[in-house]
């Protein structure tokens, strides 16, 4: 297993963000990767390897052009506004809603923050764009070591990435990494790639990246989006578009699901990923499903994210792993390394 760690990481390090009507202290920080790699120290499942830069055409893949200037001047545009923005992050205040127009770059920064967000809990700092590219830069990585023949390469990628779209952020998340490292094994020869998400919060971005595709099938176990943010995608009735039809599953599950019932699902989904044919996998591994997040209400047990490794390793697909959520920060480092060496002792038995 060959592991990609973003070096860049800790460059994204938000003050605050708005969190249910009040700036609260961030909860996507650094330490949360930290632990990670500390955890690895402990337990080494694989070789820590460098990624490459990620290209800007590869990047356009995903993402709208017009979307990445934005985010990669942004910064430099905030603090040119007034220097002392440079103690201050970003945040979105003012969003074009249903009947406005989203085809007109506006002038106003402030308005440009809106326009490529849907959230005021996602903070643009002076690192953001460094540490985004850096993560995307391993989910690419860690796509095409899989491409070449690698059983399963991980992506630890921070800021996560799922919640972001072609040309929106939100939920502390600015690239898709599982949309990249998705379509980059598509643009590697995978005729067929299936993204599991796992995270506590549906995977909004991957899904309307996808939505109109048959080659790339998007799962996605989340908590119900009719109490649980992103709140406005994620409802089992969402099957995908057009050609896509068909290839778009969510199941949604209620708060306070234990591992059992949430391991009846990720059978589901799994299922789904066979008969779909995938020659690829992609796994958005977020570990706010655990019992003690501060702002998930799922019930795993750190002992359970070991049977999830081998449930993912059992399915029998070369994997990629991109990192996404998990705010118990203490524990993240256990839970993480967790599904990898239960995926690890799997895959070698």
């Amino acid at each position: 297993m060959l592991i990609y760690a973003n070096p860049r990481h800790a460059l994204h390090d938000g003050r605050h963000e708005m969190f249910r009507g009040r700036l609260v202290p961030c909860h996507e920080t650094p330490a949360r990767l930290d632990h990670v790699l500390a955890e690895l120290g402990r337990r080494p499942v694989g070789e820590l390897c460098d990624a490459p830069p990620v290209p800007r055409a590869t990047l356009e893949r995903v993402h709208a052009p017009r979307y990445l200037n934005f985010l990669a001047n942004a910064w430099a545009e905030w603090v040119a506004l007034d220097p002392a923005n440079a103690e201050v992050d970003a945040l979105p205040s003012t969003w074009p809603v249903r009947g406005f127009r989203h085809d007109v770059e506006p002038a106003n920064f402030s308005a440009r923050m809106g326009l490529y967000s849907y959230d005021a809990g996602t903070p643009l700092t002076a690192g953001t764009w460094a540490a985004a590219e850096a993560g995307a830069a391993c989910a690419v990585a860690a796509a095409q070591a899989v491409g070449r023949g690698q059983r399963a390469a991980v992506a630890l990628t921070r800021p996560p990435g799922h919640h972001a779209g072609a040309d929106f952020f939100g939920g502390y998340c600015f690239l898709n990494n599982a949309a990249l490292a998705a379509q980059s094994l598509r643009d590697g020869g995978a005729k067929r790639v299936a993204v599991v998400d796992v995270d506590y919060h549906h995977g909004n971005g991957t899904q309307s990246l996808f939505y109109g595709r048959s080659d790339v099938l998007t799962i996605s176990i989340h908590g119900d989006p009719r109490t649980e943010y992103p709140f406005f995608l994620g409802h089992a009735d969402e099957r995908g578009e057009g050609d896509g039809f068909g290839f778009n599953l969510n199941l949604p599950l209620p708060a306070g699901t234990g591992f059992v019932a949430w391991r009846t699902a990720l059978m589901a989904a799994l299922q789904r990923v066979t008969d779909f044919g995938a020659d690829a996998l992609v796994v958005a591994l977020g570990v706010d499903t655990y019992e003690g997040d501060p702002i998930s209400r799922f019930t795993l047990g750190s002992g359970d994210y070991l049977q999830l490794g081998r449930d993912l390793a059992a399915a029998g697909l070369p994997t990629v792993f991109t990192l996404e959520g998990g705010y118990a920060v203490a524990a993240m480092g256990v839970n993480v390394v967790n599904v990898l060496e239960g995926f690890a002792l799997a895959s070698a038995a």
